[in-house]
């Protein structure tokens, strides 16, 4: 393991594969989703408790990475349904809310595994034991799954339920006609992306500044200050952006994909300065990378609600899917492998401590660019979010007035009016065309 976790040309290769063979498998619950949404939840948690895979041994390596992408389809999986299942109990600013309390995970997972990663580590002197805690939670969600959640029609919350099942081609024509899906999509990839290269090496650039600046780079816990950082930069972020969306949406319809998009632009100078700052102060590269990081969760719970809300019900979880397998296969799966390669070819005849930071110094500049082309997605995602928010609007309740039409107990009278008024006018026609054809005779 140590010799595919840092520098060197083959350590990310793996992983990226890992990813993809992880999406390939995810595909199969694409048909599960929309239709038994809580089979393929209970299906897919299954996935993630998996203690086997800490225990496979070194020349199994193929082994060992197939069962973590087993556990990365099960997360991936149950995070397309999961919010749709939020979208269905709850609607407006209700949901929003709830969607925050959902979307705290992803910051405080990342940053508690971290955590408890690096302080498992030092205790056991093994890392495997890492994954041998985390199967323990996976457990916890399947039996809560089983006994607590329950699956409510589609768009129950904004009233209507009556939507026809289309086919998969037809799901994803929709999906990209609908222009503030696209470009919302593409900016949060670009969010993806920054999060993925500084998660993967932002412990690691930290500990080369350390070595640069003369310091012991093992006693700073540099993966275990980074783990703070994430955790409490996404609680901030994630609280921010909510409320931020909330209140803002009253006043003004096109909030929440302005708020993201000038909280990515707000990410850039703090990350980049942060990078930069890092061989005179370690202190304050943490403040500014903290900040930035807390700018890039601003838009977490408000990209999935604007999801929610320009997609029809019974398309969401093909949305989420796909907004996944976007932002990670174009972001944080192969930010990583991005950044390395272009660390190693900027220094490949040295392998000084100084060079490696140097290096890496100027790969982490790609992410900041980047970030810049996210922002610019989610400002085109403003031009066209109020018309599409209508559209789904429109869709979602015409579905209920015909719900409460077909219901009525004056429908089927009116109906056989309306049917034998149609019978009478058209006995009237024919009366009226044999008439005229006898006087011409």
């Amino acid at each position: 393991m140590p010799k595919i976790l840092f520098f060197g040309k083959t350590r990310r290769g793996p992983y990226f594969q890992t990813y993809l063979l992880s999406a390939t498998i995810m595909a199969l619950f694409l048909v599960l989703r929309d239709r038994y949404r809580k089979l393929s939840l209970h299906l897919e948690s299954f996935l993630e408790f998996d203690y086997s895979r800490s225990f496979i041994p070194s020349h199994l390596f193929g082994v060992f990475i197939f069962l973590r992408a087993l556990v990365g389809t099960g997360e991936a999986s149950y995070s397309t349904i999961a919010p749709t299942i939020i979208a269905d109990l709850f609607s407006k600013d209700k949901r929003s809310k709830m969607l925050a309390i959902f979307y705290f995970a992803i910051p405080v997972g990342s940053g508690l595994g971290y955590i408890i990663g690096a302080q498992i580590l030092q205790a056991t002197g093994e890392w495997q034991w890492a994954l041998r805690i985390t199967p323990i939670f996976g457990f916890i969600s399947v039996v809560l799954t089983f006994l607590y959640v329950k699956d409510p029609p589609r768009g129950e919350a904004e009233g209507g339920t009556v939507f026809e099942k289309s086919t998969l081609s037809a799901d994803l024509l929709y999906l990209c006609k609908t222009k503030s899906f696209v470009y919302s999509t593409l900016g949060f990839t670009s969010v993806t992306f920054a999060t993925g290269a500084l998660g993967w090496f932002g412990p690691v650039y930290m500990e080369l500044a350390l070595a640069k600046q003369s310091l012991d780079p093992v006693s700073s816990n540099a993966p275990l200050i980074f783990g703070i950082i994430t955790c409490i930069a996404g609680i901030v972020g994630v609280l921010i952006g909510s409320f931020a969306s909330t209140y803002l949406r009253r006043f003004h319809a096109k909030a929440d994909p302005l708020i993201c998009a000038y909280g990515v632009l707000a990410s850039v100078p703090l990350i980049f300065a942060g990078v930069v700052v890092s061989e005179y102060s370690i202190i304050t590269s943490w403040v500014l990378i903290f900040i930035g990081e807390v700018c890039l969760c601003v838009n977490w719970t408000i990209v999935a609600d604007m999801l929610l809300y320009v997609i029809i019900p019974t398309r969401r979880s093909i949305a989420e899917a796909v907004q996944i397998l976007v932002s990670h296969a174009f972001g944080d799966a192969c930010s990583p492998y991005i950044i390395g390669q272009v660390s190693d070819s900027i220094f490949m005849s040295s392998d000084t401590s100084i060079h490696k930071y140097l290096s890496l110094q100027y790969a982490l500049y790609i992410p900041t660019g980047v970030l810049v082309i996210g922002a610019f997605f989610f400002f085109l995602t403003a031009l066209h979010i109020e018309k599409d928010k209508a559209k789904c609007s429109f869709a979602t309740h015409v579905s209920e007035n015909v719900n409460k039409v077909s219901d009525s107990p004056y429908v089927l009278p009116v109906e056989n009016a309306f049917m034998s008024q149609i019978d009478k006018t058209t006995r009237s026609s024919l009366e009226l065309k044999s008439s005229h054809e006898v006087t011409s005779l």
